[in-house]
Formats: C-alpha cells, sequence, structure tokens
C-alpha cells in the first residue's frame, strides 16, 4: 500500500491546480490520470480571459498562447452581426486561444515542481472510505495498486465517478448536460483575424456555434446543444453550420473532439469527510460560456489550500467545509448571475435574437467582455431588463 496525504484524481487544469497549491500548503501530494498524455484529447474550445490568468497568477507563455483575441462577433440567425474589437473598444479586455495540450501539461508540470507527484495512465477502479481517509484502488499498464490518503480530491470531469463513488451528488442533471462537439480546421478564412466568432439561434439549439482562431488559417470550429431542446445530434448540426459557412468552404478537419459540459451550476455540496470535488466535476463552469478553466483552476485552488491545511489540522467535513464556503466566495457571483442569462436566451426565438441584434446596431461598447454584452443586452431590451434587471 502507498500512503501519502492528498489523492488528486484528473490532471485538467482543476486538478493540477488544486495538486500544485496543496503540494505548496506542505502536503504531500500524487496527482494521478487515466490518460497516456496529459492534455490529450482536448475537450475545450481553448479560449480564457486575461483577468482570470492573472488572477491566478499565471503568466502568458507562447509556448501555449495560440492567438490573443483581438475582438468578439456575434451572428444571430438573419446574418445581422455585432462586432466588438480592440480598434473600437478603448479599454479591452480581451483573453488568449490556447493550446491545451500545452497548456495542461504546463500546469501538470507546475505542480510537480511544487512537490507533486505524477501518475499517468494509472486508472482509478474504486475508492473506500475508511476511518482516516480513503483507499484508492488504481491499475496501470497491467498492474494492480492501492493507495491510501487522508484527503480525496476529485477532479476527474463532468462524467467522473469520484464524486459518485463517495456519495455525493453529480454536478450536473441529464438536462444541464450540454452535448459538445469540434472540429480543428485549417484553410479557415475570416473576416477579421483575431476575432472568435459566436453564432447564436436554432443552429445550435441551447447553445450556440463557436468559431476560435488559432493564428494563420486554423481554427476550433465546434457547437454545444442541450440535447432535449434539439431535433439532431450536436455533430449533425456542427456538419450543417461547416456546410452552409462562406467561412469553411475550403476547410479540413484534422481533430476532432466530443464531450460534455455541465451548465447547471455549482454543486450544491462540494465536501465531505475527507473529500473534496472541483472543476467541472463540481459544476465550476460558466453556464452562459460553458468556460470552465479559469473557474476550474480557481476551485483547484482553494481545494488544494485547504486540503494542505487539513493535513495539519483535520480532514472531517467539519474543517473541509471551509473549501465549500471559499469556493462558493469566488464564483458563486459569475455563475448564478450567468446562469440566469443563460436561462433567458433559452427563451428567445430566432426571431427575437435578430430583433437584439437590430438593436445592437451602432452601439459602442466600454470592454471586450461578456458581462458588457449582457449589460447592453439589458438597456436595450425591455423583456432582458424585466428577467436580468438585478444583473447589473
Amino acid at each position: 500500500m502507498i500512503e501519502t496525504d492528498v489523492i488528486v484524481v484528473g490532471s485538467g487544469p482543476a486538478g493540477s491546480s488544486a495538486a500544485k497549491h496543496a503540494a505548496l500548503g506542505g502536503a504531500k501530494v500524487i496527482l494521478m490520470d487515466k490518460k497516456s498524455e496529459i492534455g490529450s484529447p482536448k475537450r475545450c474550445a481553448e479560449g480564457v480571459s486575461i483577468q482570470g490568468l492573472e488572477k491566478l497568477g499565471i503568466e502568458p507563455s507562447p509556448r501555449w498562447v495560440t492567438q490573443e483575441i483581438q475582438g468578439v462577433r456575434i451572428q444571430t440567425p438573419d446574418g445581422t452581426d455585432t462586432w466588438l474589437t480592440k480598434d473600437e473598444v478603448k479599454l479591452p479586455e480581451a483573453g488568449y486561444i490556447l493550446e491545451r495540450k500545452v497548456f495542461d501539461k504546463h500546469m501538470a508540470m507546475d505542480a510537480a515542481r511544487a512537490g507533486a507527484e505524477i501518475r499517468i495512465k494509472t486508472l482509478v477502479t474504486g475508492i473506500e472510505k475508511i476511518e482516516n481517509g480513503y483507499l484508492v484502488f488504481t491499475e496501470s499498464m497491467g498492474k494492480e495498486e492501492v493507495f491510501k490518503c487522508k484527503v480525496l480530491i476529485a477532479a476527474d470531469g463532468p462524467e467522473g465517478h469520484i464524486a459518485r463513488w463517495a456519495g455525493l451528488r453529480p454536478a450536473a442533471k441529464a438536462k444541464e448536460m450540454e452535448s459538445g462537439v469540434q472540429y480543428e480546421m485549417c484553410n479557415v478564412e475570416f473576416e477579421k483575424p483575431g476575432v472568435i466568432e459566436f453564432y447564436l439561434g436554432s443552429c445550435a439549439p441551447g447553445g450556440y456555434v463557436w468559431i476560435f482562431p488559432k493564428g494563420d488559417d486554423i481554427a476550433n470550429v465546434g457547437l454545444a446543444i442541450l440535447p432535449h431542446k434539439a431535433e439532431k445530434t450536436a455533430i449533425e448540426y456542427l456538419d450543417d453550420f461547416v456546410a452552409k459557412s462562406p467561412y469553411l468552404k475550403n476547410a479540413q478537419a484534422v481533430e476532432i473532439n466530443v464531450g460534455g459540459d455541465p451548465v447547471g451550476g455549482m454543486t450544491k455540496k462540494l465536501y465531505d469527510d475527507n473529500i473534496l470535488v472541483c472543476g467541472d466535476a463540481a459544476g465550476q463552469v460558466n453556464p452562459l460560456t460553458g468556460g470552465g478553466i479559469i473557474s476550474g483552476m480557481t476551485g483547484g485552488m482553494c481545494a488544494g489550500q485547504v486540503a494542505a491545511q487539513a493535513i495539519k489540522e483535520d480532514c472531517s467535513k467539519k474543517f473541509l467545509k471551509q473549501y465549500d464556503e471559499m469556493a462558493h466566495a469566488e464564483l458563486d457571483h459569475e455563475i448564478k448571475r450567468y446562469k440566469k442569462v443563460q436561462e433567458y436566451l433559452l427563451t428567445l426565438s430566432d426571431e427575437e435574437l435578430n430583433e437584439i441584434a437590430h438593436a445592437f446596431e451602432g452601439e459602442t461598447f466600454e470592454k471586450i467582455s461578456t458581462t458588457e454584452i449582457v449589460k447592453k443586452l439589458i438597456k436595450l431590451s425591455p423583456k432582458a431588463l424585466l428577467k436580468l434587471g438585478k444583473f447589473i
């Protein structure tokens, strides 16, 4: 039996963040992942905000930044565009498109440099609650091993098993799990370089289509839908969009990514005796955009810090509740208010989306951000004001 203080299951950004901060806090940490290569396959459009990285103390690196975002394009069903670009906005709050296969490794290496041990291609096959922690059963390259830890951190994604095995409820109900599919494509044409594009309406019921540029003629082209609002599968909607888009007439896919995205908000309970849950497994995802890199890493940071302190003091749920309070304090405000915006947008028809886009024509924006767009929406739409007035 291999004994350690903390085991983190899942080496995505949230898990690596948890492992790093637990190790920095003095805990003996093992970070394990079932994949052969950390960061692959990606399940993400790969966009992050500059502000989010700064808050986490992460310096952008040319090794994993593929494109600095120069603006945003939003198109409604009738083809009306709303543009927010750096040329037109005085105080931009933009971001980057990452190369997740490199970024995720970089974050795991940060955890290793902080003192965490990394175990790749290690599948957790089961867990068992014991008096002072957990037993974690694994299989790797045909070898079975048992680990013992005082605190177990579940960062194993939206379809993970760890929290469920521990008796905690999953992050999202079936109706709140978006189905996502994405191509990485070359030969993509852009009207304006470096601009991330969003297409709204019945082209992606319950979600949206995105084109995120990655430099030159490369882009992530994908969508997410809520299956109960859709008449076709996610891949059918995406293929229809690709076939009709003039910007993709010569594009070729070199990679396909699929997966679920929990957009129902944070799990009500993120902890129990000797266990914490973070990242997508905890629903730490923006319900409007589906983005979870920064919020997941924030949750992971909180989990790692509390876990390290718990090792020194007390690993009971009474002590670990601090993590729940920290995570909700850091993330609840944004997640809950964007959940309201998402729910509002789900009520809009294609015609109503077109009307809003027409009202946006001629409007100026102070900065490039989701919040700025929503505030403008509330100003211009009486229905939005009624539903979202408290957002401001």
